[in-house]
C-alpha cells in the first residue's frame, strides 16, 4: 500500500513479522480503534469497514450495548469452566434454541470448534443408528468449514489440504447446487449432508432455489442428518437470523460462530431433536467454551440482530450495494456478474481483470475503505449490518476510487 507509515506503526509491523507464525500475510495497517462502521490507525488514518473482521463485527465497533454488556460481566465473572453454571451461559442457549428448530446448545469457541463438534455428532449418531461402516459426511466443493484436520477435510478445496496429508476419511464431495450428482452420491453408507446456504470464502455462491429442501428430503429418505454451516451466512447476514430458513427448512445440526459474539470468540453447534441427546458427559468438551463474558454480549447480538427493523434495513442495503456495484461494474466493463445474499456480497471480476481482487482490496484500503477476497476472482464486502446512511455513502464512493485505480492500472 502506498501510504508512508509512522516510525511506531512500522515498529509494531516488525515486531509481528518477527513473532508471528507466518500463516497470515496481513496488510501494513495497525488498526487502533473504531466507532460504528469506521476504523483508525495508529496513525489516524480512517477506514470505512466493509470486512466486519470477516462478518463478525455486524453491529459495528464500540456499539455501547455490547460494550455495556461486557464490562458488566467483566466486573462479576470471567471463567470457572463447564463444571459449574454461569447464568449468562444458560441463558444464551435458551435463547438461541428458541429462535429455530433446536432443543440443546453445545458452546464453544469458533466456528472450526463448532464443525467439529457437528461432524462428532453425525458420526457419534450414526454408531449408534447405523451399521458402523455407514458414517460418511458430504460435503461440497467450493465449500469452507475450517481449518482443523476435520474441517479441512471437510473442505472440499484441495488448496486448503496440500501438506496437510494424511486427512481423516470418511468424507465425499459433491459440486455444488448439482441436484442430479448429489442424488447419486447419497448412499446407505451416508450418516449426513453438511452445507453452506451461501458459500462464503467459495465466491458468494448461495445455494440455489430449491437445493436445500432437495438435501432435506434426501436426508430424510436415506435416515441422514442435514447439518447447516452458517457460520458466515447466519446471525442476519442474509436478512434473516439464518440463511437457511429463507429456503423453509430445519436441519438436524446448525452451527454458528462469527457475528454470535460481536467479535468476542465464540461459537455454538445447535441440535435438533434427532441428535439432542446424542452426546453424553465425556464425549466432547471445551475449556473456554460458554466463557460469561462471550456469553452475555452474544445475548445482546442475538436480541439486537433478531429486530425486524434491522433485517428489513440489510435487504434494503444490499440492493443499494448492489446497485451500485452493477452500475459501475458496467461502465468499466469489470464484473461478470454481481451475487449477494443480504450484506453477503461478491462481485466477481472478469478479463482482463481476473485474478486482481488482492490488488483491488490493496488499493481500497490505500483509499480507506476495508474490503476482502473470496478467492482471486471475487471481491466480497461484508459491512457491519447496521451500517448507517453516510458510512455506506463514504465506503461506497471510496471503493469506487479504488476499483477505477485498477481498472485504469489494467
Amino acid at each position: 500500500m502506498g501510504a508512508d507509515v509512522s516510525t511506531a506503526t512500522q515498529a509494531v509491523i516488525e515486531a509481528g513479522e518477527q513473532s508471528f507464525l507466518q500463516n497470515y500475510a496481513p496488510a501494513p495497517l495497525v488498526l487502533d480503534h473504531g466507532k460504528g462502521a469506521r476504523l483508525y490507525d495508529k496513525d489516524g488514518n480512517e477506514f470505512i469497514d466493509f470486512g466486519a473482521g470477516i462478518s463478525v463485527s455486524s453491529l459495528g465497533h464500540q456499539e455501547p450495548e455490547l460494550v455495556a454488556a461486557a464490562e458488566e460481566q467483566l466486573r462479576k465473572l470471567w471463567h470457572v469452566s463447564n463444571l459449574y453454571w454461569t447464568e449468562p451461559t444458560v441463558k444464551l442457549c435458551e435463547e438461541l434454541a428458541a429462535t429455530c428448530f433446536a432443543e440443546r446448545v453445545f458452546l464453544c469457541n469458533s466456528g472450526a470448534e463448532a464443525n467439529e463438534a457437528a461432524i462428532k455428532v453425525a458420526r457419534k449418531w450414526a454408531s449408534e443408528n447405523r451399521d458402523p461402516s455407514h458414517r460418511e459426511i458430504i460435503t461440497f466443493e467450493g465449500g469452507f468449514h475450517g481449518r482443523t484436520l476435520a474441517t479441512v477435510t471437510a473442505t472440499a478445496q484441495p488448496k486448503y489440504h496440500e501438506g496437510f496429508e494424511p486427512l481423516p476419511g470418511g468424507f465425499v464431495y459433491a459440486p455444488f447446487n448439482d441436484f442430479g450428482a448429489i442424488s447419486k452420491l447419497v448412499t446407505e453408507r451416508t450418516c449426513a449432508i453438511m452445507v453452506e446456504p451461501v458459500q462464503g470464502e467459495g465466491g458468494i455462491n448461495p445455494a440455489a432455489p430449491g437445493f436445500l429442501a432437495h438435501l432435506r428430503r434426501l436426508c430424510d429418505d436415506n435416515n441422514a442428518l442435514l447439518i447447516v454451516d452458517e457460520i458466515q451466512s447466519g446471525m442476519g447476514r442474509t436478512g434473516k437470523l439464518y440463511a437457511h430458513q429463507w429456503a423453509d427448512i430445519e436441519p438436524d445440526v446448525m452451527t454458528l460462530a462469527k457475528a454470535l459474539g460481536g467479535g468476542l470468540p465464540i461459537g455454538a453447534m445447535l441440535a435438533g431433536p434427532k441428535v439432542a441427546v446424542t452426546m453424553q458427559p465425556g464425549s466432547h468438551g471445551s475449556t473456554f467454551g460458554g466463557n460469561p463474558v462471550a456469553c452475555a454480549v452474544a445475548r445482546v447480538v442475538l436480541k439486537r440482530i433478531s429486530e425486524a427493523t434491522l433485517m428489513a434495513r440489510v435487504q434494503v442495503v444490499s440492493e443499494r450495494v448492489v446497485a451500485r456495484l452493477q452500475a459501475f461494474g458496467e461502465s468499466r466493463q469489470m464484473f461478470s456478474e454481481v451475487r449477494a445474499a443480504g450484506l453477503l456480497v461478491g462481485a466477481e471480476l472478469r478479463e482482463p481483470f481476473a485474478g486482481k481482487a488482492g490488488a483491488v482490496m490493496n488499493a481500497a484500503a490505500d483509499h480507506g475503505v476495508l474490503a476482502l477476497v473470496a478467492g482471486p476472482d471475487v471481491v466480497r464486502l461484508l459491512p457491519p449490518l447496521n451500517i448507517s446512511d453516510e458510512e455506506l455513502e463514504a465506503g461506497m464512493t471510496r471503493l469506487e476510487a479504488a476499483l477505477t485505480d485498477v481498472a485504469d492500472g489494467a
